[in-house]
């Protein structure tokens, strides 16, 4: 590895990415603990893929069409995100995916192509449950990056994608559970209260490496549950939700994109691998980034955040990690010793983790 963690430790992320960080030497105690308590920035053979932990299935197969089939790293990851985007009981991505506040199943998507250095994008994409292989459409059929709402549509059905009713009888029970919370309570959440509803900022990201060094990525999502209408995630920007250099390596995130789009996340993590951090420890500053930018009321007193947002990336070399800024997440890797489930490094220890605020009956 071309930094230590211990290098890391002591030299911080502020000369690296400008940053500053309240509560500095806390979270580096956390931190040093949660690198060497695993085995991070792992040395991957070629293939790897690398996800979020819903891809876990997704990453056994994308392995296998790469490793077997000689398939394009896109073509595999998408077909392993298309896993999750057909399944109705994942409620965060594609069909089954929580609806707006109107009730309305809306998805956002982006892909990138390393070897040919294109990327394709929809936003706010209704009736089409896999919104990545629009994305994908987009790349390989027009001089666009991202279509967004009724054009996005329009351009799918154009290509032949099927249109289907996205909301499931169990996403529909949830968002008339939410509706009725709006009118109890005062519009905050009892999680006694038999009106208790889901919330989810879910999503899926994938990334691949094939034996001969091409990468590709992708990020697929339902968005935030109850969101207004017409609002779009991280997941449909390139450098934002997902994003690959064919030359260094790709990242990607899922939680509050709102929290990711201020610091272009996936950009930023490249970019630091560009200049030596390990995927890991890129991944780590690109949190610790996205926590300086975030505004004072999402922060405890301590400025931690009272949010969750995971990154995930993977280098040329076949490295791969991932980080949040609190302990108990993992990501999914497949490689030559099969398809797995790896905790995450963090920030601050569990102890540290704050009480998030009430769940919101209001609009998110």
């Amino acid at each position: 590895m071309s930094v230590s963690r211990r290098k890391f430790i002591g030299t911080g992320v502020a000369g690296a990415a400008g940053l500053t960080f309240g509560r500095a030497s806390r979270a580096q105690t956390a931190l040093m603990e949660s690198l060497e308590s695993g085995a991070p920035n792992r040395l991957g053979s070629r293939p790897v893929v690398v996800a979020s932990a819903n891809g876990i299935r997704g990453v056994a197969k994308a392995y296998e069409m790469i490793s077997r089939d000689n398939a394009d790293t896109l073509d595999a990851i998408i077909a392993g995100v298309n896993i999750q985007e057909l399944d109705p009981e994942d409620q965060s991505v594609g069909l089954g995916g929580l609806p707006n506040e109107d009730g309305v199943v809306q998805l956002d998507a982006s892909c990138m192509h390393g070897p040919t250095k294109r990327a394709g994008a929809v936003a706010a994409l209704e009736d089409i449950a896999t919104a990545s292989l629009v994305a994908k459409a987009v790349m390989e059929h027009t001089d666009h990056v991202l279509l967004v709402g009724a054009g996005a549509k329009k351009f799918a059905l154009e290509m032949g994608f099927k249109e289907q009713n996205l909301l499931t009888e169990k996403s529909r029970q949830d968002w008339l559970k939410w509706r009725a919370c709006l009118a109890s309570n005062g519009g905050r959440l009892d999680q006694a209260n038999p009106l208790a509803v889901k919330f989810t900022t879910g999503t899926i990201h994938m990334s691949a490496l094939n034996a001969g060094g091409d990468i590709s990525s992708v990020t697929t999502t339902s968005g935030r549950s109850w969101k207004l209408s017409g609002r779009v995630g991280d997941s449909a920007i390139p450098g934002a939700g997902q994003y690959c250099d064919n030359t260094v390596g790709a990242a990607g995130s899922t939680g509050r994109g709102e929290a990711n789009i201020k610091v272009a996340g996936a950009f930023l993590i490249v970019e630091l691998m560009r200049n030596g951090a390990t995927p890991e420890e890129a991944c780590l500053k690109a949190t610790q980034r996205a926590i300086a930018m975030t505004e004072r009321r999402l922060l405890d007193s301590n400025r931690r955040p009272l949010f969750d947002l995971s990154f995930y990336a993977l280098s040329k070399d076949g490295r791969f990690g991932s980080a949040s800024a609190y302990p108990g997440f993992n990501f999914a890797v497949a490689d030559a010793s099969g398809a797995r489930l790896i905790d995450a490094a963090y920030l601050f220890k569990s102890s540290e983790r704050p009480a998030f605020p009430p769940v919101s009956c209001r609009r998110s």
